[in-house]
């Protein structure tokens, strides 16, 4: 007999029968989050928390911030990605894709890039800045900031 969609089993829209979709196979229950003062991976956002509608502002995003990620080809940070939900929005926006190619691959390391972004945007109401970053061995780490809007 097919398990019913939607039960505490079986918690998105697709039935058990699709095997992309089992239990534990969603994309959110593999993305990780705790204060980043107290763990490396988690992306850090600082940005001014209440900005002027459609005026540019400055974003910075980094990982490692208070305690210093790894940059070596074994560990290292891949990407940053950054999203923004409006609030009362069902969806989030790509606000930028941040890569990190360099991590001294040769001896002693031609080059290092650092997780670490900067960039301008504006928004026109409020909503949630939304930073996602890869670490190579630990996986997907998120972390999200308030904006608030005055006209």
């Amino acid at each position: 007999m097919e398990e019913p969609v939607g039960t505490a089993r079986s918690p998105c829209r697709f039935t058990n029968r699709d095997s992309r979709m089992e239990e534990g196979m969603m994309l959110g229950t593999k993305i990780q989050s705790a204060d980043w003062k107290s763990e490396k991976h988690v992306p850090v956002i600082e940005c001014k928390a209440d900005v002027a509608a459609n005026q540019p502002f400055e974003v910075k995003v980094s990982v490692g911030k208070e305690i210093a990620h790894p940059n070596t080809v074994e560990h290292h940070i891949r990407w940053i990605d950054v999203y923004f939900q409006p609030t009362g929005d069902k969806f989030v926006y790509q606000v930028g894709h941040f890569e990190f190619s360099a991590h001294g691959e040769a001896k002693q390391g031609p080059a290092f890039t650092l997780p670490l972004a900067v960039f301008s945007m504006t928004v026109a109401g409020p909503g949630s800045l939304i930073a996602l970053s890869l670490c190579n061995i630990h996986g997907l780490w998120e972390s999200s900031k308030e904006i608030t809007v005055t006209e």
